[in-house]
């Protein structure tokens, strides 16, 4: 598929119902499951290693169609395969799985903040092997009709540096941070997305 075809399809699709399957009903009450289970258990940090992660996630996606809108085409899009485009590069399913990844992860960091991994921090080596892991898995969908990298330059390793290491590094850092500065972080990033998309989709309509 070009890139101009991958635009035109993404576009064409971009929040239309047209290809709404009821499967994304049941993965929206698998998400709020989760993180009402894991509120029984007053796994706060869990919780906000999930909501972090999902906040810089909608951060980038927004970005993302705002490159779509000025330039042409966005740096990767979904243009078939889900069912229902939300933005031009993100379907409600990589949108949910996105939403509880940080929290999953989040699963396997040590007690001990501070012991290494490899000479290396174990969160930020666990953000890196989580962001290298998600890099690699992409390389897989952008070999398939449904996820597409639209510039040649544009691949496993730009998406690795520019996309999955803030995500994760964000993430998995997040965990230890005190309750109000995960607050503060959680809370400014939702302002920041929900203010892009009142203006840039709802007002403007560009994405």
């Amino acid at each position: 598929m070009n890139n101009p075809e991958a635009t035109a399809k993404a576009m064409g699709i971009l929040r239309s119902g047209d290809n709404f399957q009821w499967y994304v009903i049941p993965l929206l009450a698998l998400v709020v499951y989760v993180y009402f289970n894991e509120a029984s258990w007053k796994n706060w940090k869990g919780i906000a290693a999930g909501l972090s992660l999902y906040m810089v996630h909608w951060f980038f996606e927004i970005m993302n169609a705002l490159i779509q809108h000025f330039s042409g085409h966005a740096l990767w899009t979904v243009p078939t395969g889900t069912a229902f485009l939300l933005l031009v590069g993100v379907g409600a399913e990589l949108s949910l799985m996105f939403s509880v990844a940080g929290l999953v992860f989040s699963k396997i960091l040590p007690e001990d903040p501070k012991m290494k991994i490899l000479g290396v921090n174990n969160r930020l080596a666990i953000a890196i092997g989580n962001a290298a892991f998600f890099s690699i898995f992409e390389i897989f969908l952008a070999k398939t009709p449904a996820f597409v990298w639209v510039y040649p330059w544009w691949g496993s390793f730009p998406v690795f540096v520019t996309v999955y290491i803030p995500f994760f590094v964000v993430s998995m850092y997040c965990y230890d941070w005190a309750p109000r500065v995960q607050k503060a972080v959680i809370g400014t990033l939702f302002a920041v997305n929900v203010t892009m998309l009142v203006v840039f989709a709802g007002i403007l309509g560009w994405i």
